[in-house]
């Protein structure tokens, strides 16, 4: 008897949540668009630890972000780089899949991805580029 109602307090107790996942936002203190990123990852589920930067150049060549795909703020999630306005369904994905690769980038700032939203403005097409060493891209998410 005791084996069942430890099986019905499991099952009506609600769920514990899933703790989240932590991502070092590094970005210029003035950059507006990076601080609405660093909200996107919040509302999906991530914990930001943002670290303030005025020499962003340093940090991306310290992370090996190739010149072609660089966009404004960098993160760090699990050993993976995080170059410019990733939406988080891609990290996510990242994470789960795994693969063999120094990170992910969306290049530029194109308008509409996550942080570059303008009201009344159309979201422009864009890509996640998934970088694997010496600098190589693939196509990682179509938005």
């Amino acid at each position: 008897m005791k084996h069942t109602s430890l099986v019905l307090i499991a099952l009506l107790s609600p769920a514990l949540p899933a703790s989240a996942q932590e991502i070092k936002v590094h970005l210029s203190p003035t950059c507006g668009c990076c601080k609405a990123w660093v909200r996107h990852l919040e509302q999906a589920g991530f914990t930001p630890r943002v670290v303030e930067s005025n020499d962003m150049a340093a940090t991306k060549t310290a992370l090996s972000v190739p010149d072609k795909v660089q966009s404004c703020h960098t993160a760090v999630v699990e050993g993976y780089f995080i170059e410019g306005h990733v939406p988080a369904s891609d990290i996510r994905r990242l994470l789960k899949d795994k693969p063999t690769a120094l990170g992910l980038a969306v290049p530029d700032m194109p308008i509409g991805s996550p942080g570059m939203e303008v009201p009344g403005v159309a979201a422009d097409k864009f890509e996640t580029l998934l970088v694997s060493a010496g600098g190589q891209t693939v196509v990682y998410g179509k938005h």
